[in-house]
């Protein structure tokens, strides 16, 4: 808390803004009034934050100008204590990333969970998500989802295998140059039928929603795709009867005799009966027992 040339005391806080994520007309008059208005702005790339007050028609800072400073994942934990300080010395502290909400696949969370944990306020001017977006678009289920972010460049096949029983709707997002080999592998995880959407530019010029079965996407983006891409993949289907525990032990000691390594044993058993892995990994070495 600090006092102003008013005589008046500031509380600092920490202000999250969503930022659209193509359409210019998506931007609410609040969160122009709020980079009008701030004195300490922290953007993900400062050009393409000042790009966008020109094509707005704003000024950061109004005409005081505020102090525009850069705020990305090489410089996220030095800055953060920076921009924490300022807080406590009383300023709000707006943070912006390129497109959509901070610390969604963005810069943000780490600021915010030390506000959080500090009791500094948090609040956010709620904007356009690149993933409820893609969700809506996708004509797959909505009442229950997960968003996954970017899949890991290492250890792929096992991260989607352990995927592979989720029934709810997934969302994750992917770079253009790694879409094709990422949808041929939820293929050989999930199945080749599994429905899938691939939703490019939402609300730009091109957009584009591509949908239909991971084999058939995976064939469609050999070819090459461009652009800000989201990925909706529908969720396991239930099996028409419950597999039993003692069923699960059973199947995975049948595999492990014809030769299958428990880990692999594991993993299939998980993915054909829809049951999650963690749980046929601990009914296999006896963490829990079966029901």
């Amino acid at each position: 808390m600090v006092e102003g040339v008013d005589g008046t005391w500031r509380v600092g806080r920490l202000v999250l803004a969503g930022l659209p994520i193509g359409n210019l007309e998506d931007a609410p008059p609040r969160l122009l009034r709020a980079l009008e208005e701030a004195r300490v702005i922290a953007a993900e790339d400062t050009r393409r934050l000042r790009q966008f007050a020109s094509r707005a028609g704003i000024r950061l800072g109004g005409e005081a100008g505020a102090r525009v400073v850069s705020y990305y994942d090489a410089n996220e934990s030095r800055r953060g204590e920076e921009l924490l300080a300022d807080i406590r010395r009383g300023e709000e502290v707006l943070v912006v990333t390129d497109a959509g909400m901070p610390g969604v696949s963005d810069p943000g969370y780490r600021l915010a969970a030390a506000c959080a944990a500090e009791g500094v306020p948090v609040t956010a001017i709620p904007g356009p998500s690149a993933v409820t977006t893609a969700l809506v678009v996708s004509g797959l289920p909505t009442d229950r989802f997960c968003f996954e972010g970017f899949p890991p460049r290492k250890g792929l096949k096992t991260y989607l295998d352990e995927l592979a029983g989720e029934r709810r709707t997934m969302v994750f997002f992917e770079s253009p140059h790694r879409i094709a080999a990422t949808l041929e592998a939820m293929a050989a995880s999930f199945g080749a039928e599994r429905r899938a959407a691939v939703c490019r530019e939402l609300t730009k010029t091109y957009e584009e929603v591509r949908r239909g079965g991971l084999g058939e996407l995976a064939e469609w983006a050999a070819d090459g795709v461009r652009g800000e891409i989201s990925v909706v993949v529908e969720g396991a289907r239930p099996t028409a009867e419950t597999t039993s525990d003692a069923d699960l032990v059973a199947a995975v000691s049948a595999l492990e005799d014809e030769g299958v390594r428990r880990k692999e044993a594991i993993a299939r058993v998980a993915k054909e009966t829809g049951v999650p892995k963690r749980r046929v990994y601990d009914l296999a070495h006896g963490v829990v027992e079966a029901e």
